[in-house]
């Protein structure tokens, strides 16, 4: 099938820019070029920022971005990449003249926090200032985690069963005189945790510290689990087991390929839900969301995803950053919706919030 000639400047920025290192995927592509024609764009600018939407650039690669964009429709042309401590990118025009782009900050306005498109690519995760809280948080926590009745009973002072075999060795030691009776109680075992961190780019200025978090509540918790979502699913239980906190950040940042990307929760979580191991382990288990919620996918998605999640865990919470404001209400459709099934939708802004829910929840 032959495209229409006017969207050949589309696809070529999206060639261009996949060619430079950006994360395009097709169906970013497709969105943009149908963005394009909803528009109707006035000018070459609106199609400048339907492009940093769709393709869902990332700040710090935005002078990168607007120098291939005047590339391609300005008629200029890229001589080299800059080094990192120059504060100019040469640019020529294709008739051998010289013009110098200033890589300043851009003064128009960036798309939406919360794409919808997926961006993949690696990410490094930095170390904030929260060691102490986290250490505190790993010495407390221990015997504060919530734990549930297991199946199995052992002997104690004050039980609420007698224990038969117990007694009757004991009596028979005495030639069948029975002088106490041994009674049990059913043995506590901690509950299984999971963790599900919302990695996509409206949550990027807390992705560092969840997973921060994530690490030590592995090393606390007797089984837990912690999957990263975005565009994408992704398990990083194993690479936060590592024991050096900057050696586990290091391997899921080589891990996790979806960061500071699109917001598709309810294709995540629809994901784990298909897969029976991990349904199987949120089953009776401390479910922890930590996500601003901001779903640019299908709502009915995430709404399906989270009652079926609701139903089948002990507790489910969700912990956004925006209900650090005590007069927060949600405002998405799709958070407006799972309301009523989340059983604590509390405050996540920092890993004192994220720590302090944790240690909580066995009072709940």
């Amino acid at each position: 099938m032959t495209l229409p000639q006017a969207t050949e400047p589309l696809l070529a920025l999206a060639t261009e820019l996949r060619q430079h290192g950006f994360a395009i995927a097709p169906d970013q592509t497709i969105g943009f070029i149908e963005a394009v024609g909803v528009l109707g764009p006035r000018d070459i600018n609106d199609i400048h920022h339907a492009a940093i939407a769709l393709f869902a650039i990332p700040p710090e690669r935005r002078i990168e971005f607007d120098a291939i964009f005047k590339k391609l429709f300005f008629g200029l042309q890229i001589a080299a990449q800059a080094d990192a401590s120059d504060d100019e990118v040469d640019a020529f025009e294709p008739t051998g003249g010289e013009e110098v782009v200033e890589t300043g900050e851009s003064q128009e306005p960036a798309g939406t926090d919360a794409v919808e498109q997926e961006q993949l690519q690696s990410r490094e995760v930095s170390q904030p200032a929260e060691d102490q809280v986290l250490i505190d948080f790993e010495r407390r926590a221990g015997n504060r985690l919530p734990h549930r009745r297991s199946y199995r009973w052992a002997s104690v002072p004050r039980g609420e069963k007698l224990d038969l075999r117990r007694t009757l060795r004991a009596a028979a030691k005495r030639d069948g005189e029975i002088i106490d009776l041994a009674v049990m109680r059913r043995k506590k075992r901690q509950r299984r945790v999971l963790l599900l961190i919302d990695v996509s780019g409206s949550m990027k200025e807390l992705t560092s510290s969840s997973l921060r978090f994530a690490h030590s509540l592995l090393r606390v918790a007797d089984s837990a689990e912690v999957f990263t979502l975005g565009t994408r699913l992704t398990r990083v239980t194993s690479a936060l087991q590592v024991k050096d906190r900057d050696i586990a950040m290091l391997r899921v940042s080589q891990l996790v390929a979806d960061f500071d990307g699109g917001t598709r929760i309810g294709n995540a979580l629809q994901a784990y839900l298909a897969v029976p191991k991990y349904a199987g382990f949120a089953r009776g288990a401390a479910v922890i969301v930590l996500s601003d919620g901001l779903e640019r996918g299908d709502a009915d998605s995430m709404v399906d995803a989270t009652i079926r999640l609701s139903r089948i865990a002990w507790q489910l919470s969700w912990l956004t950053p925006l209900a650090a404001d005590v007069d927060f209400q949600p405002e998405t459709e799709a958070l407006k919706r799972v309301l009523p099934h989340i059983h604590i939708l509390g405050a996540g802004h920092s890993v004192s919030s994220m720590c302090n829910h944790v240690l909580e929840m066995a009072s709940a």
